[in-house]
């Protein structure tokens, strides 16, 4: 899962992409409102945590344009601003949800998954191909009642697959999914986690899960 943290407070901002890198998120982070459109130029997430007060363009702007561009990227307002007339505002604008400060970031983490849950069509955790399952919450692995190690890494693209089931998925997007803006490797790198993923995932097993589209990528699915 990819986020974009937009929080012009430097100490804050590092906080949030620190405790999301620790829950497994590929994060990117800017300090200001025009910043979020060159993010948004380069990548597509999963969710954005927008400041509403922040230089350049306040978080209302950027949103008020994302929404008008047809970007319907799932958005959780930060903000000071008590005001209900204010919240009600940001929700009108096309906010998803909308968190006041002082808050927790447990509260924080947990409105992010009801957001990107809510934006894949899922009203749980637990995502299923077959026998394997991934729980989005507990970072659980497990193939039929075997339970399934995997590094952050494999875990992160295993969860973008899965994610995504049934759906090809090209290299450049299943990078895009996991690493983050700064990221300079190449697609190839994907090529080297699919194989860890087969080998603890569909070695020793008729149904294999993993599946290439050759020319296109990969996709997750019940073997034929």
């Amino acid at each position: 899962m990819r986020i974009l943290i937009a929080e012009d407070e430097k100490s804050l901002n590092r906080i949030l992409v620190k405790q999301f890198t620790k829950l497994g998120y590929s994060v990117d982070s800017c300090f200001d409102g025009e910043s979020v459109f060159d993010f948004l130029a380069g990548a597509e997430y999963d969710a954005i945590v927008l400041d509403v007060m922040m230089p350049r363009k306040d978080g209302f702007e950027v949103l008020r344009e994302m929404r008008a561009a047809k970007n319907h990227t799932p958005v959780i307002f930060l903000t000071a601003k008590t005001e209900i007339s204010d919240r009600v505002f940001g929700l009108d604008l096309g906010a998803n949800d909308y968190l006041i400060k002082p808050f927790s970031f447990e509260e924080l983490a947990a409105r992010v998954r009801m957001l990107t849950r809510d934006s894949k069509g899922n009203s749980t955790n637990i995502f299923s191909v077959g026998d394997l399952t991934v729980d989005v919450k507990s970072r659980e692995v497990k193939r039929g009642e075997r339970k399934i190690d995997l590094s952050a890494r494999e875990y992160s693209i295993l969860e973008a697959l899965i994610r995504n089931a049934g759906t090809v998925m090209t290299r450049e997007k299943i990078e895009s999914s996991v690493w983050n803006y700064d990221y300079e490797g190449g697609t190839n790198v994907i090529d080297v986690y699919i194989r860890y993923l087969r080998k603890k995932i569909d070695e020793g097993y008729d149904k294999k899960l993993i599946h290439t589209v050759r020319g296109a990528g990969y996709i997750l699915k019940e073997g034929e």
